[in-house]
């Protein structure tokens, strides 16, 4: 979904808000939580909520075009509004792309983004450079030879190969990438088996990997691949193990000239509420569309977390354990956030 505000000469800014939500059941206690439910992949009906803020971006945006209209005298060029799917996915920013985005919008002369997250409602921080991890993820089966759960030795067993696999890729992050710079290497899902007395013929993991840089996750998935080969040879399993790359996101790089630009009318526009953004190890798709055009841009976060809050957690020390994060159950931005989410977007 794509709105087009044409105001005169001058540069084309598109503006990005992702709009879909995620299979969880909201916990919180205000009148408009969500009781939404829907149909997964698999048939299954969920619970669904917008556990991510997805809803405040959409919010935000509107708000934003609906200031731009009121000011046309103070402004000219072109501003496009970006509604996109599945951010979730990973699929949406390149979908729209595939699906002929260009043929629809002007061609932005900068494209600009911004995220809601856990801390201190209306601050807003914006920085150059690496902001958002990359992603990998890598679907991984394992095969070994079933067996009656009493007679392991006629057996390879997929579940003990699983986990030596488990327990020897722990040892990448910190045995092979340098202390100063930034990796992930999660294990997420294991499956294997379905009785209690078989043991199954193959076994599935899934990695979700983040990086800020490219190079280090290069080495990373060919450090993951030599680890689970030399694992399988070890378990002495009959077929190579299998590699399957679901989803894969660049990091988010933010252009220093876009910033440069941004950041003063942020810091006019918020004062003391407008910081620098430290790099948040989440992943977005959403420079697959500036990349696809081929312009630089530019992706900033609001805190929604109320104030008082944050400070009680903070000067507890349990900023962990009482603030509640993207993707939580209990996520649920503070309404006083909104008037800044919606400013930024018309400042920026």
């Amino acid at each position: 979904i794509t709105a087009v505000l044409r105001n005169g000469d001058g540069p084309t800014v598109l503006m990005r808000a992702d709009f879909d939500g995620l299979p969880v059941a909201e916990h919180t206690d205000v009148d408009y939580a969500s009781k939404n439910s829907q149909l997964n992949a698999s048939g299954e009906r969920v619970p669904t909520m917008h556990a991510c803020g997805h809803d405040q971006h959409i919010t935000s945006l509107l708000g934003a075009m609906r200031i731009l209209d009121d000011v046309r005298d103070k402004w000219s060029g072109t501003f496009i509004a970006l509604f996109q799917p599945a951010e979730e996915a990973s699929i949406g920013a390149h979908r729209m792309v595939s699906d002929g985005l260009a043929n629809v919008i002007p061609r932005p002369d900068v494209c600009l983004a911004q995220h809601v997250i856990a801390g201190p409602a209306g601050q807003v921080y914006s920085a150059p450079g690496p902001v958002m991890t990359s992603s990998t993820t890598i679907e991984i089966t394992l095969f070994g030879r079933g067996a009656h759960a009493s007679m392991p030795d006629r057996s390879i067993d997929p579940v003990v190969l699983a986990a030596s696999v488990i327990m020897k890729l722990q040892t990448i992050v910190s045995r092979e990438v340098p202390p100063n710079k930034f990796a992930v290497i999660t294990v997420a899902s294991v499956e294997a088996g379905k009785a209690n007395n078989v043991i199954p013929d193959s076994a599935k993991i899934a990695l979700s990997c983040r990086f800020y840089d490219e190079a280090l996750r290069k080495k990373c998935v060919d450090s993951i691949k030599r680890v689970v080969r030399a694992e399988a040879m070890a378990a002495g399993a009959a077929r190579d193990p299998q590699f399957k790359f679901v989803g894969m996101l660049g990091a988010t790089d933010n252009s220093s000239e876009v910033y440069d630009v941004v950041r003063p009318a942020f810091d006019e526009a918020f004062g003391e509420d407008s910081l620098r953004m430290e790099p948040w190890t989440a992943s977005e798709d959403f420079s697959v569309i500036p990349k696809s055009f081929g312009c630089p841009y530019l992706l900033w976060t609001v805190g929604i977390t109320p104030r008082k809050q944050w400070k009680r957690a903070e000067a507890a020390n349990r900023l962990n354990e009482d603030i509640p994060t993207n993707h939580n159950p209990s996520f649920l931005p503070d309404l006083t956030s909104l008037p800044v989410s919606t400013r930024a977007a018309a400042v920026g």
